[in-house]
């Protein structure tokens, strides 16, 4: 013990950057697991966002909306190609991820997000590059992902993704 406190002044004195590293998993106050975090006060809380307006979480209702929209979309350009049974709803399903994965590198979001005033942003800002939108879009199709939040209302697939959908 008397090492340690002897290496936490050193560094201290010197300016090492991290040493208070020592001092934060020593504190048995300071959340050490997951569920040790206290929830937000609202969405985003955590994520440095504003409670409502610009920058906001997109709320349920508007992503509710926007995936009507872009399922609606992707629906009316599949009948416009001659294929039918089961081929159908895996060419809607394909048709939905590549607008997803074209539109939110492009435009800030797919067309039912911007419809409904919602961009999605990469944490820590930048631009949300392709990979992103492909690992969401990705998860996004397996269902199980969006339905799974956490207090800041983002959905598993945007945890992965390091995105987060946000009010425009």
């Amino acid at each position: 013990m008397r090492a340690l406190k002897e290496t936490h002044a050193r560094l201290s004195q010197v300016g090492i950057a991290g040493f208070d590293r020592i001092e934060h998993m020593a504190n048995p106050r300071t959340p050490q697991k997951f569920g040790d975090l206290e929830p937000s006060a609202w969405p985003g809380e955590r994520l440095g966002l504003p409670n409502e307006g610009q920058f906001s979480i997109g709320r349920v209702g508007r992503r509710v909306g926007a995936i009507i929209i872009d399922w609606v979309a992707a629906l009316m350009i599949t009948m416009l190609i001659p294929v039918s049974g089961s081929a159908e709803g895996f060419v809607t399903g394909a048709i939905f991820a590549v607008m997803q994965i074209i539109f939110i590198p492009t435009i800030g979001g797919s067309v039912g997000h911007r419809a409904m005033g919602m961009r999605v942003i990469k944490l820590g800002g930048g631009w949300v590059g392709v990979w992103r939108p492909a690992v969401r879009t990705l998860l996004l199709m397996l269902i199980l992902p969006v339905i799974v939040w956490d207090s800041d209302q983002r959905g598993f697939h945007d945890k992965i993704a390091g995105t987060v959908l946000v009010r425009a």
